[in-house]
Order: C-alpha cells, then structure tokens, then sequence
C-alpha cells in the first residue's frame, strides 16, 4: 500500500509517497480500507520538527484521523464490525495510508448518510472544541474570543459557542472574506490576528479558546474580563514567551485563569458519546463540516504547504 512518511523533518519537501507493507492487526485492532484521512495543524506541527516532534522519527507515517470501512479485526475485536463504516484515531502518526489500523477503542460507527470527507473534518476538530468551552467553563450568556478561527477547531467551537446562547462571538483570522464566512457560521465581531479591527468588538471575554499559541498568548491573557479564562488547545505558533506568566499576575485583582486542554484526558466513553452525537448533527445538516479542499494521497506535501501558508479555511482532506 501507499503511505506518507516523513524522511525529513521541516518543509513539506521533506516528506516522502511511500510503498510499506500492509500493517498487520493485533489483539483488540481493527484493519480499516481508508476512504478519506483528516489533514491537521498537529500533522504539520510534527512534520516541522517543532514542539520535538511528538517523539517521532524520520520515516515514520503522518496523520491521526481516518475514516472508511472495517475489513478485519484481530483477536479480541467484535467480528461485527467488519464491513461497518467507521471513524477511527490512529494514534499519533498511522494515518496518511491506504489501509490504516486502529484500536477498537479508538473506533466510532459512523451515521449512513454522512460522507467519510466529512467525518474526517469534525472527528476530531469539533471533540476538541467541545471539550474546550467545558474546560473553560462556558457559560451562556458570555462572551468568547476563538483565536486562530479559520481552522477545524475553530470553526467548530464558533458554531457550537453560539448555539449554546454566547452573548458575543469575536473571531481572529488573516482576511475580510475568511471572517465573512465566520459570520455566517455564527461569529459576531472579526479581528485580525492580533486581536484587533473591528468596532463591535467587546475589548473583555469572559472565554478565550486559542488554537494558535506561540509568543502572541500574553496579548490575549491581556482581553480576559475579570474572571476570565483562557483555554489552549493547540500551538502551531510555537511555545509562549518563558515570562508570560506575569501576564496573570500582574491583573492578579482580576482573577484570571489559564489552561491548556488535550483530548486525551476525557474519559473513552464521554468523548466517543460527544462525537458520535457530533457526527448525528453533522449528518442532519446542524453542524457545518467546512472542507477547505479535498486531495489525493500522494499530494499530502502540497496539503502541507498550503498550510503552512496560512491560506486553508476549514480542514483538507486526503483520499486515497
């Protein structure tokens, strides 16, 4: 089978259309035939070689998510899976294949009528942005800031902050018409990246949900309201300043609070309920799976380039 491997970490120059053998299934796995695999910021995030990479090494596979249909399980799987379609995490890496292997655990039935392209575009992003409003507390009524808004994850969380009753929604993204179609998807005021432009913007948020991280977070530690909490959830721009911290501190009177958030500490059961009543609202038409562009497997480097350059709204998706 094909797969993509990166010989080299960096620019998508480095990565490399493979042939590897077909990966054999061990106790409690599933062998699933791939119909379309997720492309996201964490894909490049290791790929680039920052953040140590995850812990991977050249040559190993790119890609977590995956959607299409079992042809197999191993000792210990429910043989009734075999022939059901099907959402499934990979783990880090494993993903960029023409047959991927899963654990059942990691496995989720997908509705009939909702395409694998637009699995792969929620299964993970909108999880996270569930469980990022639940970290920070969300309530309705309050206002939130989601910076880094154009991606998966944040196109998710605008949705799902305002049909949970946000009073106010402000948005960060790099152009006029990626903050247009934020609007329609239920943003209220659209600021450029570092947190500015716009003349409905509050100034305060009661919820920031950060996708992008990097040296801009004490800015935006700064647009808390008092009691305000700020959520990481990702860190394509890198690691905060070592000082920022002091951020908090300084507003001590404020009573500030900061967080990061991995979907990895929700327990299986709750997060595979919340998805799986994601992927039902998806496929009823209520939540919007924004695919920025769908590509064959063997242009997973141009996937990565564009990117990079910052030009993607909503999720690119792989099909073998």
């Amino acid at each position: 089978m094909r797969a993509v491997t990166v010989e080299e970490f960096g620019d998508p120059s480095g990565m490399a259309v493979v042939d590897r053998a077909v990966p054999e299934i061990g106790a409690g796995q599933m062998l699933i035939d791939v119909e379309a695999i997720g492309v996201g910021g964490v894909d490049a995030v290791i790929r680039r070689g920052t953040l140590g990479g995850y812990g991977f090494r050249p040559g190993l596979v790119l890609g977590s998510e995956v959607a299409g249909r079992v042809t197999a399980v191993g000792p210990g799987a429910d043989s009734s899976w075999v022939g059901r379609r099907v959402w499934a995490f990979t783990g880090v890496g494993g993903g960029y294949v023409e047959q991927a292997v899963a654990d059942a655990g990691d496995v989720v039935a997908l509705p009939e009528r909702l395409a694998s392209v637009d699995a792969v575009t929620i299964g993970s992003a909108a999880p996270v942005a569930h469980f990022a409003l639940a970290h920070g507390r969300f309530r309705r009524g309050e206002s939130v800031l989601i910076r880094g808004a154009a991606g998966s994850i944040g196109i998710a969380a605008v949705q799902l902050a305002a049909r949970a009753g946000a009073r106010s929604i402000a948005v960060t993204t790099a152009s006029a018409e990626r903050g247009r179609r934020l609007v329609e998807l239920g943003a209220t005021a659209v600021l450029d990246r570092t947190g500015q432009g716009d003349a409905a913007d509050l100034g305060e948020y009661d919820v920031i949900v950060d996708v992008v991280g990097g040296p801009g977070i004490p800015s935006f530690i700064d647009r808390l309201a008092p009691g305000g909490r700020m959520v990481v959830v990702g860190a394509v721009a890198g690691q905060p300043p070592a000082d920022f911290g002091m951020h908090l501190m300084r507003a001590f009177q404020k009573s500030l609070s900061f967080a990061t958030f991995s979907l990895a500490t929700v327990p299986p059961d709750e997060r595979d309920a919340v998805r799986a009543a994601q992927f039902a609202s998806t496929a009823r038409g209520e939540l919007a799976a924004v695919v920025d562009a769908v590509l064959p497997l063997d242009r997973a480097a141009d996937a990565h380039r564009r990117m990079d350059d910052g030009s993607v709204f909503g999720r690119i998706v792989l099909v073998p």
